[in-house]
């Protein structure tokens, strides 16, 4: 009987970038990948550890593999990713059932190392963060019309808060050629979206090339036919040029979206936290954004409660948001993340106070977002059907103002059978809490 290998995939789209490319190895070498991994006979958590709420989430999942393990339901069990990088002493001390942990730079070994603990070997690899794999086979994880293209791994803003810089290495671009020819071999897997991640997406290319080099990437994918939409995840502000703009404007492929990851608008807080910038800037280049780019959807994570938060520089966060009215946007209380700088800050705040002034945001963003879902209604937008509802007897999918997994949906009804996949323009009738409902009334538009 062949070994069967299921993968779990937590965190980001980068690391399930990851995922993908372990699991093409593990297929190359002759394992069977199960769809269901708790019917599998090796278990790989390929792990998030960026924040308290991952961290926690990573562990639940690894206790719940662990019973299996225990149950005789699967014979062994493997962590990689980010958790696994992060405490990889901790791991091998407290999480004995847990047969090989494996850091990121080892991540092209994965079909050796689950052969040794086939042979009942314990493993601890981590081989030099550098050695990711930054290109090679995947197996897609996603719907089959989207996929992610990880262009760069690695940060290097060290922004005192995150401790991504230590886990996952210095920032490293991946050659423009490599990325056009994945690209190109995803739109011919059937990849409508192409969604562009990094962990600093607009830093492309300086490493390579001596400049930003973003722009042009997005002009070259939108040249790659197959592609419907083009989405770019996470543009550091103080690094979006008139250049970049100008393409997003002018090139119908890419769709009309930034994620800004701003965190803060007062300076004080943003010099903390090492990010450039104050409210006034931040402000300018919002409408600087939103007059060169029409109807642009922007989306951005704020921190609430970092080290020394005063109740008026929280206040000034709240009127900030209030003010700009982004289109999405998620704030998270800060965690305090050991090995960074922000965890030794005097001033820390207490869960609950962090948790309510993050709760006073997201609240506030909600009303934003129920207003402007609210004057969409009566237009039509543009869809790509992700599935159907059996329970609300109607299809579901995602406008271009909506990133997978991340944003919202929209709930529409159809006179025929749609694909998965399918574009369609809906006409936006209702709101249902943050989500849109409307009908289709172009199953097959230009």
């Amino acid at each position: 009987m062949p070994i069967k290998i299921g993968m779990v995939s937590l965190g980001c789209p980068k690391n399930q970038v990851d995922a993908e490319m372990m699991m093409h190895r593990l297929h190359e070498a002759g394992y069977t990948l199960s769809h269901d991994p708790a019917l599998a006979d090796v278990v790989i958590i390929n792990t998030c550890g960026f924040i308290e709420s991952a961290k926690q989430e990573a562990i639940e999942e690894t206790m719940e593999y662990i019973t299996l393990k225990k149950e005789g339901r699967i014979k062994k069990l493997l962590l990689t990713g980010c958790l696994a990088e992060r405490y990889r002493t901790e791991i091998r001390e407290e999480m004995p059932e847990v047969d090989a942990v494996v850091g990121i730079g080892s991540n092209a070994e994965i079909a050796s190392i689950v052969e040794s603990v086939l042979h009942d070997k314990k493993v601890c690899r981590f081989g030099e963060k550098c050695g990711l794999p930054l290109e090679g086979g995947r197996i897609l994880s996603t719907l089959p019309f989207y996929a992610y293209l990880k262009i760069a791994e690695g940060c290097d803003n060290r922004c005192s808060y995150c401790a991504i810089p230590d886990i996952r290495g210095r920032f490293r671009s991946r050659p423009m050629e490599s990325l056009l020819e994945e690209a190109a071999w995803l739109a011919g897997q059937g990849v409508k979206e192409l969604v562009v991640v990094a962990q600093d997406p607009t830093r492309y290319g300086q490493d390579l090339y001596g400049e930003y080099k973003l722009a042009e990437l997005l002009q070259n994918l939108a040249k790659i036919d197959g592609f419907r939409w083009i989405r770019v995840l996470y543009a550091y502000p103080e690094r979006i040029t008139g250049e970049l703009l100008d393409v997003i404007a002018a090139e119908p492929k890419i769709v009309k979206y930034l994620d800004l990851p701003i965190q803060h608008c007062d300076r004080d807080i943003l010099r903390a936290m090492r990010r450039p910038g104050d409210r006034e800037s931040l402000e300018n280049l919002i409408a600087h954004i939103r007059e060169r780019i029409p109807g642009v959807t922007l989306r951005t994570t704020l921190i609430a409660g970092f080290p020394g938060e005063t109740e008026a520089q929280f206040e000034e966060l709240c009127d900030f948001v209030k003010t700009v009215r982004f289109d999405r946007l998620g704030c998270f209380a800060y965690s305090q993340e050991e090995g960074t700088p922000a965890a030794e800050m005097d001033g820390q705040l207490d869960d609950e106070t962090k948790a309510e002034r993050a709760r006073i945001i997201n609240e506030e963003q909600m009303r934003i977002m129920a207003e402007k879902n609210g004057e969409a209604v009566g237009r039509e937008i543009l869809c790509v059907t992700e599935g159907y509802d059996r329970w609300g007897e109607c299809f579901f999918g995602r406008s271009g103002a909506d990133a997978p997994d991340i944003d919202g949906k929209v709930f529409f009804t159809a006179k025929n059978k749609l694909a998965i996949g399918q574009f369609v323009k809906v006409k936006v009738e209702d709101t249902m809490d943050l989500d849109l409902i409307g009908v289709v009334t172009d199953e097959h538009p230009e």
